[in-house]
Formats: C-alpha cells, structure tokens, sequence
C-alpha cells in the first residue's frame, strides 16, 4: 500500500521535476498528519510553504520555474503564473539575454508579494498565447517578444530575439505586425523590423 502511494506520488512529482504541493501529496494517498514524518525523515525537502521536492530527484536547470509556479497557486490549486518576458526569452532559447532573475505574468488580481530573485508582471496570458513545460507555462514567442517590447528589453536584445523568432520559424514577420500591442511596443518593433528589412536587401 505504501509503495502504491510512493508510486503514484513520483508521478505526480516527475511531471514537475520532483516538486509537488502538499494537497497534491494528499490526493496520491499521504494524509496532512503522514507529512511530518516524510519531511523529518529527510525523504520530502520542504521548499515553501505547501511546496516539497523529492530529495532523491535529480536536479534540473528548469526546477526554478516549477517551483515558482507552484508558489503561485491559487486556493483551488491552479497555477496562476506564467513565465515571461526575459526569462521565457531564454526558455525559447531567443537572443542571448541571461536574466538575473526569474520574471512571470500573474493576472490583475494577484495578491501575494514577489518573492526575492523574481519579478512578477500582472496581466492576462490567453490560453493560446502559453504553452505547457514539464512542471510550468510559459508565454510563447509570440507574446514573449511583444511583453519584451512593452518593458523596455534593450533594444539589441529585442532584434535579436525577432530575428532569430524568424529564423527557426517559430514567428512570422505578418504574426508580429498584426498582433494587438501598445503604441509604445509598436513603435519600437516596428523600427527593428524595418532595419531587418533594409539589411536583408543589402544582403
């Protein structure tokens, strides 16, 4: 019985890169009062309040983003984060940006203050402008770029990112043009567009 609920909480937590929530623990079968003894025991590593790891998990350059988003959670256990700006840049692997710290979109009503090492950005993420990792949202490249835009990336950054969107096919130049953004963000993409375009006819 112990090891069917063992199982079934590694697979909860391979899903998140061994975190998991304590009502998550709950539903694989370890009740509030067996949670004691799996922290003190050295078996659960306590990261936040109502958030555990596996200590036998292997790390993952990514676990940051896991954990973040489960801090995130709502009462009803949903995610309310989705990560953004700089640091989905550098998720998608756009422009060579390295933020120093963890940057997420939370929406409008979002209570909880920014933890030390993130930035929290309030908005709304639409269901097709985020796509799903191993334990967390991310904004697609799209969104990512336009966000980008609105918060003053350095301008360098931000042509590389669209370039290199554009060269793996991930965005086209029409999808940017035609995407709802503020004139601020308008102003400035549109400058790197056309000084992609001029040194494309050079070429």
């Amino acid at each position: 019985m112990e090891n069917t609920k063992k199982q079934k909480l590694f697979e909860i937590a391979a899903l998140q890169q061994g975190y998991f929530t304590a009502k998550q623990a709950v539903h694989a079968g370890f009740s509030y009062r067996l949670h004691t003894h799996y922290k003190q025991s050295g078996q659960w590593l306590v990261i936040d309040r109502g958030v555990f790891r596996l200590a036998q998990f292997p790390n993952s350059p990514d676990e940051d983003y896991v954990r973040w988003s489960l801090w995130s959670r709502d009462r009803n256990g949903e995610l309310q984060a989705v990560i953004s700006h700089e640091s989905a840049l550098s998720i998608h692997n756009l422009s060579d940006v390295m933020p120093s710290k963890i940057h997420f979109t939370v929406p409008p009503g979002f209570r909880k203050k920014a933890p030390k090492g993130c930035i929290i950005h309030k908005g709304r993420v639409a269901a097709d402008e985020q796509e799903q990792r191993e334990g967390f949202f991310v904004t697609k490249p799209l969104r990512t770029i336009l966000d980008s835009a609105e918060a003053n990336l350095s301008i360098d950054y931000l042509e590389q990112a669209i370039q290199e969107a554009c060269d793996k096919g991930m965005v086209q130049v029409i999808d940017i043009v035609s995407a709802e953004m503020s004139e601020k963000a308008r102003e400035i993409i549109m400058l790197i567009l056309k000084k992609m375009k001029n040194q494309a006819v050079k070429q």
